[in-house]
């Protein structure tokens, strides 16, 4: 493991909570796992046997429902961790993970895990908390699809993403968040065409300029007040 996968999982919520003495003893039960871009590593419904945070790349969380349609939940990038909650809760897996980028990411077993917790209640708080921002998100894209107009609700997906994997340039923020039209409009629960027409709009504002599975933020003051 190199120093910068050292670093990126520091920061996820499973280790930010210990000495360097506690992370090291957990560091040594991590396999590394490495994903092509659009290889699923589980399915919904199988047996959730292992956590894992990402070390290099983007993943995506998704639901199918009965026709077909997918919901994308999250993107999620390096030290973000996934998988956590059959460690609490030993049922399937409520959502598929996908890489959408070529990923590595380090997996724990929850076998490995669950005795190691016993004498570390520092890192089952910090699981927790994790949970519970979980939790806390997710009840805000439930109030944002019956309160937030569909621009709304991209503007606040955007400035989600920018957040987390926007890199500023000299132009504005540039958010490279690899995801096709059809993901986006996943990711905020609307038409695809719906969502095209809000990008559209912003980038006529001069908000943003579109670019390929990427967008430049130029005036975010706006793109927040549109977000609410």
């Amino acid at each position: 493991m190199t120093d910068r996968d050292v670093d990126v999982l520091s920061r996820a919520p499973l280790f930010e909570a210990l000495d360097e003495q506690g992370a090291k003893a957990l560091r040594a039960n991590v396999t590394e796992v490495r994903l092509a871009r659009g290889q699923t590593l589980f399915n919904e419904g199988e047996t959730g046997d292992r956590l894992y945070v990402v070390l290099e790349g983007k993943i995506k969380l998704t639901r199918t429902a009965p026709d077909g349609r997918e919901n994308l939940l999250s993107v999620l990038g390096p030290s973000e961790m996934f998988g956590e909650l059959s460690l609490f809760d030993p049922r399937p897996r409520t959502a598929s993970a996908i890489a959408v980028t070529e990923c590595r990411l380090a997996g724990l077993g929850h076998d490995d895990l669950r005795p190691w917790l016993t004498g570390h209640p520092e890192v089952a708080v910090q699981l927790l908390r994790a949970l519970a921002q979980r939790l806390r998100k997710t009840n805000d894209v439930m109030a944002d699809l019956v309160f937030t107009d569909v621009p709304g609700r991209v503007a606040k997906a955007l400035l989600d993403l920018a957040e987390r994997f926007g890199q500023p340039g000299e132009a504005g923020l540039h958010v490279h968040h690899d995801l096709t039209q059809e993901e986006l409009a996943q990711l905020v629960g609307a038409s695809r065409e719906t969502v095209n027409k809000a990008l559209a709009d912003f980038a006529q504002r001069n908000w943003l300029r579109i670019e390929a599975r990427a967008v430049v933020i130029l005036d975010i003051d706006r793109l927040r007040k549109r977000s609410k």
